[in-house]
């Protein structure tokens, strides 16, 4: 068995520490994410413009707050990768539960993300639908102004003082 010295114990503890941190803090963003696309799909169904725009830039921000996250949790799988199998058993699952209730939230994000897409589309259609059946009540209608050949208009006006 290899003996390793304080400062590698230390080294590694501080690394698991950090990954579950990082990967508790992505848990999390993601089911911020997911409760901002539910009440984005609420959102959708009443046909709340203003709360759509809003969920839409909360979910913006939460997206990149993600894409942060993604850039140091990157970095951070490759080192604890590297010190695996020389942890605590106790630690490796509970790494291990955290990723799989990740990739269920990312599952889940997913889901609802193709809903919100399909009822935004429904809704795009039906305006589409809407727009092209509007009918201008004066399309058909004769303006004075539209055609000066066919009707008698003063061209002069005489102003006295």
């Amino acid at each position: 068995m290899e003996k390793i010295t304080q400062e590698e114990l230390n080294e590694r503890v501080a690394i698991l520490k950090r990954f579950r941190s990082l990967l508790e803090q992505q848990r999390n963003k993601f089911r911020e994410y997911l409760t901002v696309l539910e009440k984005q799909q609420d959102s959708i169904n009443d046909e709340n413009t203003e709360k759509l725009l809003a969920h839409t830039e909360i979910e913006q921000q939460v997206v990149q707050n993600l894409s942060n996250l993604q850039k140091v949790i990157v970095p951070m799988t490759k080192m604890y990768n590297s010190i695996n199998g020389k942890t605590d058993a106790l630690e490796d699952q509970e790494i291990s539960r955290i990723q799989n209730e990740l990739s269920d939230l990312q599952a889940k994000v997913l889901k609802q993300n193709e809903i919100n897409r399909e009822l935004l589309r429904v809704h795009v259609d039906i305006l589409r639908k809407q727009i092209t059946n509007f009918k201008n009540p004066y399309r058909n209608n004769r303006s004075v102004y539209a055609n000066t050949q066919s009707h008698k208009i003063a061209t002069m006006v005489q102003v006295e003082v």
